[in-house]
Formats: C-alpha cells, structure tokens, sequence
C-alpha cells in the first residue's frame, strides 16, 4: 500500500465520520430534516435541550440527501454533504500540489466539519506552514439588516435564519471539542469569532489559498469577499456554498462585476459553486 492509498483511506474515513455517512439517526421530534425550519421545531426545541429532554424517533440513512447536503445531520459535525466536503478536498489537494501560497479560510463553520476536513488534509500531506482559519460569529446567523442590504429583506412569512439558533448557534468551545475528538486541535487551526463586519477586514491573515464562504445572507456574503477575497493568491479557490439562496447569490454576482471576475464559475451541486482566481 502507497502513501497516496493511506492518506486516501484516511481522508475517505474522515468524509465518512464528519456526516455519519451510513448510519441511521435518532431524530428530535421536529427537527428540520428538509432544511427548512417550523413554528413546532423553533418553540419546543430550546424548551427541551434546557431541560436534558428530548423526544425522538429512528430515521435511516438517506444517501442521496447525505451525498448533496439535503438534510441537518442530528449529531454529524457538517450538513455540507459528501459531494461538497470531496470538492473540497480537490481544492486543498490542488493548491498543495501546485504550490498555491495562503491558508486555509471558512467564513461560517456550524459545528467545524469543512473546516476540520481542511486540517485532516494538511496533516495527511504533511504539510506544517498553512493554518486553517474558522470565521464565526458562533451565535448564528444575524438578524437580516434590510435598511442596508436589501437583498436580505424577509417576505412577511419567512421566519429567517437568524431564529434557527437552536441548530446554527454552536459555540467556539464546541467546535474545539470537534477538532479535538479527531485529534486535529493545533497551533494551526485559528480562531476568529465574531460578526464579519468586527472581524474580517482587519483579520491577521496574509494570503489565502482556498476561501469557503458559508454565510447565506447578502451582508455576510459581500463582507468576507469585500475583506478577504483581494488576500486570495492566484490559482486559489473561492467556494460559495450558499449559491442556491437569493441574497447569497445576488452578493456574489455583485462582487465579480464590480471588480470585473470572469473566471468561470463551477456547480458542485444543486447549492454549492466555485470559481478558481
């Protein structure tokens, strides 16, 4: 067996253990498994987790919805799905092999699963000078500002993302935990937490070789590319995982034409693109 088959293995394992790729669930009553919130799940969930209570039921395995990120994995550490956590494997792998300079950079981790696969291939390659960066505001996702992005303006019956804290919010601790149950929490995994705004323009970081975006709204979309997509190195990658969201996307079609990107940019799958600089 060669070194490339080892780390093969390891990295597939990993992929696997991060979305508990296989398994069936027990799942709270009311839990969001289409992606989208209810009325019920938002009432009775907070109510329950203070109270070490929780009412469930067997659901089994689901691979189509595992492979594209189709549903809110109970107790996995991303919802991201297989085919986007491959993708962005590649993209690490590619600017390892060819030398592309920057670290690594999540804007909106959850619970640390991208961000952790990020690690876990800089230690299967060795690779001792990049640090991977978790941006979060580790509170959720904020209150939509429609007075200055209009794109994040609710219809008067959306509930929002920002009232899916029972799901989203993950502390800082708990993702350190995450890293550290796969033995991956190091002097190369950094920290920013915080709103982008507060954190991002003035984030002490040089250049970056691949930036994944998970922020769903407009505002914060435009503001980790307005800080941090001119510190991308050419040749890395920007990865857009929200792109099926309005907001998300409206921000990203705003930022290239303003600073006239043409690159192409790819579909990973019916919500992740990238284009590489």
């Amino acid at each position: 067996m060669t070194d490339s088959d080892v780390r093969s293995l390891y990295l597939n394992q990993i992929r696997r253990d991060l979305t508990r790729y296989g398994m069936d669930q027990l799942v709270p009553v009311g839990w969001p498994l289409g992606m989208r919130a209810s009325v019920g799940w938002l009432v009775w969930l907070p109510f329950l987790k203070k109270r070490n209570l929780m009412l469930v039921r067997k659901r089994p395995f689901d691979q189509h919805a595992r492979d594209f990120g189709m549903d809110w994995p109970v107790d996995a550490e991303t919802m991201i799905g297989m085919q986007r956590l491959v993708s962005l494997q590649n993209c690490v792998e590619t600017v390892l092999a060819d030398d592309i300079p920057g670290d690594l950079v999540e804007c909106g981790v959850w619970r640390g699963g991208a961000s952790i696969l990020m690690r876990a291939v800089l230690a299967a390659y060795e690779d001792e000078t990049r640090c991977v960066w978790l941006a979060d505001s580790f509170e959720g996702v904020p209150r939509p500002d429609a007075a200055n992005y209009k794109a994040d303006k609710l219809p008067w019956y959306a509930m929002g993302l920002h009232r899916a804290a029972p799901v989203l919010a993950v502390s800082e601790a708990e993702v350190r935990a995450n890293f550290e149950r796969y033995g991956l929490l190091d002097d190369q995994v950094r920290f920013l937490p915080g709103w982008f705004k507060d954190t991002l323009p003035n984030a002490p970081i040089d250049r970056i070789s691949v930036l994944r975006l998970d922020g769903d709204l407009y505002e914060s979309t435009i503001q980790a590319l307005d800080a941090l997509y001119p510190r991308l190195s050419p040749g890395g990658f920007c990865i857009i995982d929200d792109y099926n969201l309005q907001g998300c996307r409206q921000a990203v079609a705003d930022y290239r034409a303003k600073h006239e990107i043409s690159a192409e940019i790819s579909k990973i799958d019916q919500c992740g693109v990238l284009w590489r600089k």
